[in-house]
C-alpha cells in the first residue's frame, strides 16, 4: 500500500471518526475526493513583490507578446485540455540532468496558468538541494518548506510559508532553509498530508524538482503529484541519462515533454511580424520575408 494512500486513509479516519475497516474499503480516488471536499480557503498567507530584470528569461512577465510566451500559452491550453480527460491538478517539472531549463519552464508555466486561466496556482520550489526559483523572481530569502519542517509541530500551518506574488492568482512556496536530508521530508507522512491540503486549496500546483539524476527527490515528488512534465534541452540532454532517469521513477505518469531551445524556428522578430500582420497601422515597417 502506498504512503500516500495510507496518509489519505488516516486523514479520513480522523475526519469521520469512522471504523478503520469501513474506510479501508474505499478506493484511493474515493478517499482523495472525500478529503478534497474540505474548505478550499487558506489562512495565514503573506504577499511578496516580484522584482525581476527585463533581461531575465521569465518571458511570461517580461515579453508577453513574444514567441516564448506564446509557446507557454500553447502548453497551458494542452494541459487544460488534458485535465478534461484525466485527474490533473499537480505537475512535477523535471529533467534528466542539470542545465536543461526546468526552473525557467516551471516559472513561466505557473505565471501563464495564473494570468491566462484565472486559476489559483501554487508554484513550489521543490528542489530542496539547490533552490533557484526565489532568486529568479527576485524574492530574496523567504522562509519555506525547510522552516516548516524544522518546526516539528504537527499543527504548524504550511500556509504561513506561502506567499502571493504581485496581484495575480499566483502563490509561492519556497524551499526555505536547506535540509540535510530532503528525502526524509518528502517521504514523511506529515508532508504527504500537507501536500494533499495544498491540493485542496489550489487549482494547479507546479513543482520545480531536482533533475532525475543523481538525486532521488524527483521520484519521491512523482508519488505525490498527478503528472510529470519532462524538460529536454537540445544539445544538452544525454539520451542514456534520459532513459536511465526516466526508468528511476516508480510511477512516471508522464504528461508530456518540453523541448527547450529548439533551433528550427527563427523567433527574432516574431512579435513585430505577427502583430504587424494583425494590425497594419501599428507598425508600418516592411515585414521580413
Amino acid at each position: 500500500m502506498s504512503r500516500l494512500y495510507e496518509t489519505l486513509r488516516r486523514m479520513e479516519i480522523q475526519r469521520r471518526k469512522s471504523d478503520p475497516i469501513q474506510i479501508a474499503s474505499l478506493t484511493p480516488v474515493d478517499l482523495l475526493n472525500s478529503v478534497m471536499t474540505e474548505p478550499a480557503e487558506m489562512e495565514g498567507t503573506s504577499t511578496a513583490k516580484v522584482e525581476i530584470s527585463l533581461k531575465t528569461r521569465l518571458v511570461a512577465l517580461t515579453d508577453p507578446r513574444g514567441l516564448g510566451a506564446e509557446k507557454f500559452r500553447a502548453l497551458v491550453a494542452r494541459l487544460e485540455n488534458q485535465r478534461k480527460e484525466r485527474d490533473l491538478k499537480s505537475l512535477l517539472i523535471t529533467s534528466a540532468v542539470v542545465n536543461e531549463g526546468k526552473t525557467l519552464v516551471s516559472a513561466n508555466l505557473a505565471v501563464t496558468l495564473a494570468k491566462h486561466t484565472g486559476s489559483r496556482v501554487l508554484l513550489v520550489e521543490g528542489d530542496l538541494h539547490c533552490p533557484a526559483l526565489a532568486s529568479l523572481f527576485g524574492l530574496g530569502q523567504l522562509e519555506g518548506i525547510g522552516q516548516w519542517w524544522l518546526a516539528r509541530e504537527e499543527k504548524e500551518r504550511i500556509s504561513h510559508y506561502v506567499y502571493q506574488l504581485n496581484e495575480i492568482p499566483l502563490w509561492f512556496l519556497g524551499a526555505g532553509a536547506t535540509s540535510d536530508q530532503p528525502s526524509q521530508v518528502l517521504q514523511s507522512a506529515r508532508f504527504a498530508e500537507t501536500f494533499i491540503h495544498l491540493a485542496s486549496w489550489f487549482d494547479w500546483i507546479v513543482v520545480d524538482s531536482t533533475p532525475l539524476l543523481p538525486m532521488v527527490d524527483a521520484n519521491l515528488w512523482s508519488r505525490l503529484v498527478d503528472g510529470t512534465l519532462l524538460v529536454v534541452r537540445e544539445g544538452v540532454t544525454p539520451i542514456r541519462a534520459l532513459k536511465k532517469g526516466f526508468e528511476s521513477l516508480d510511477n512516471p505518469k508522464l504528461v508530456g515533454m518540453v523541448l527547450n531551445e529548439v533551433s528550427d524556428f527563427d523567433s527574432a522578430n516574431y512579435a513585430d511580424q505577427y502583430y504587424a500582420l494583425n494590425n497594419p497601422q501599428r507598425n508600418s515597417r516592411p515585414i521580413k520575408q
